[in-house]
């Protein structure tokens, strides 16, 4: 068994499916990139670089409940290499950003299947992300992948 850890910063939009007042769906895109921290006594500076690779494609489905929490289901394409199907554990759930006209949320996500370089992947993937009332997203994921 191998441990895969990493971490990309997906941009995208979601939007409402028609017909729904529950269902929303998700498209976002994560370049291959690089993410570095340091700490200083001013404080933290996190950054994230764009580097040479293929991207990822996440598309997934949400359906919202009336106190703020979600479940949402989808693929992760990471670039040629493979795929990864994923569930929410419980719920996730969404609440109002201090920046105004966005809300903020996070989940957690189990590895249903794998396919290509991630088949039989197990494991778990956090997100962490906003939304604007226009639908932007920027999510941001911790990935911690066991393949067989």
């Amino acid at each position: 068994m191998r441990e895969l850890v990493f971490a990309l910063e997906f941009r995208g939009h979601a939007g409402a499916v028609l017909g729904s007042e529950s269902k929303r769906q998700a498209r976002s895109t994560a370049p291959s990139q690089t993410l570095s921290t340091v700490l200083e006594r001013e404080g933290v500076r996190g950054r994230v670089d764009v580097v040479a690779g293929e991207s990822a494609v996440l598309e997934s489905r949400v359906e919202r409940f009336g106190d703020g929490s979600f479940v949402e289901d989808g693929t992760i394409a990471y670039g040629s290499a493979g795929t990864v199907a994923f569930e929410t554990i419980g719920r996730g759930w969404v609440a109002p950003a201090p920046q105004a006209g966005w809300v903020v949320g996070g989940v957690l996500w189990t590895i249903t299947t794998g396919a290509g370089a991630f088949a039989g992947a197990r494991g778990l993937i956090t997100s962490n992300f906003t939304v604007s009332a226009d639908g932007e997203v920027i999510d941001d994921h911790f990935t911690r992948l066991y393949l067989p």
